[in-house]
């Protein structure tokens, strides 16, 4: 993949969960700073087709590259190199329930090797104001609104600057108003950093509010600019 602004390209990518084959011949090419909705029913793929990215499924057939990444030759060594490159935002946020939001993003960023105690701080900062919560890192997560705590799941997902985004029925808890303001987020910092997003959702009132590009699981198939039924 010779073009630095194409985040993923999957050519007749064959995505397996175990020994089942779930989706064939996948063609998909995602742009810098693009924003893909990713639909279709449960069961037909969508999250495996997300695995895949993140390298938790390995391609063991089709070609695939992700930031520069070929996903055929990754190992379990240089998964956590790729990641690097990725955010991951979770339905159910994922946070650690005993900590404060500052010790949450700090404990990720000493896993992705920053050593650096004033730039950790410094990029903190920078995350939770840029997810509107600036000042709140001493709060404790679970006394925080599930709007909130989505909010620090993309703080988290932000701290490495990452080219993609891959985000996972990230509004699927929260109320519509609270959705709205998450979905705001995203595409601000679709928009603002240039990162790649990929958002698997059930939600099409999501669709006719924030439009933009779509594909859809069906039938073994990834569809590009699936027209969608309202």
């Amino acid at each position: 993949m010779s073009n630095p602004n194409v985040i993923v390209q999957l050519t007749n990518a064959q995505i397996y969960q175990g020994s089942s084959l779930i989706l064939q011949n996948v063609n998909l090419t995602i742009q810098k700073g693009e924003f893909v909705y990713l639909i279709g029913k449960t069961g037909t793929g969508k999250s495996s087709l997300l695995k895949t990215l993140y390298g938790n499924i390995p391609l063991r057939q089709g070609q695939g590259e992700v930031c520069g990444f070929n996903l055929s030759e990754l190992t379990w060594k240089n998964v956590p190199f790729l990641r690097r490159n990725l955010g991951i935002v979770f339905q159910d946020f994922q946070l650690l329930t005993d900590r404060n939001v500052n010790d949450n993003l700090m404990f990720v960023m000493k896993a992705t090797g920053w050593t650096d105690r004033n730039l950790m701080e410094e990029k903190i900062n920078s995350v939770l104001s840029k997810v509107g919560l600036k000042g709140k890192g001493g709060k404790m997560t679970y006394e925080m609104s599930g709007g909130e705590q989505q909010r620090v799941d993309i703080a988290r997902a932000l701290l490495n600057n990452p080219k993609l985004i891959l985000a996972d029925e990230p509004t699927g808890n929260l109320d519509p108003d609270t959705s709205d303001e998450i979905m705001q987020l995203l595409h601000s910092i679709c928009a603002d950093y240039g990162t790649a997003i990929l958002m698997a959702t059930h939600d099409y009132s999501i669709l006719q509010k924030f439009r933009s590009r779509i594909i859809r699981t069906e039938h073994g198939q990834v569809l590009d600019n699936a027209s969608v039924v309202y």
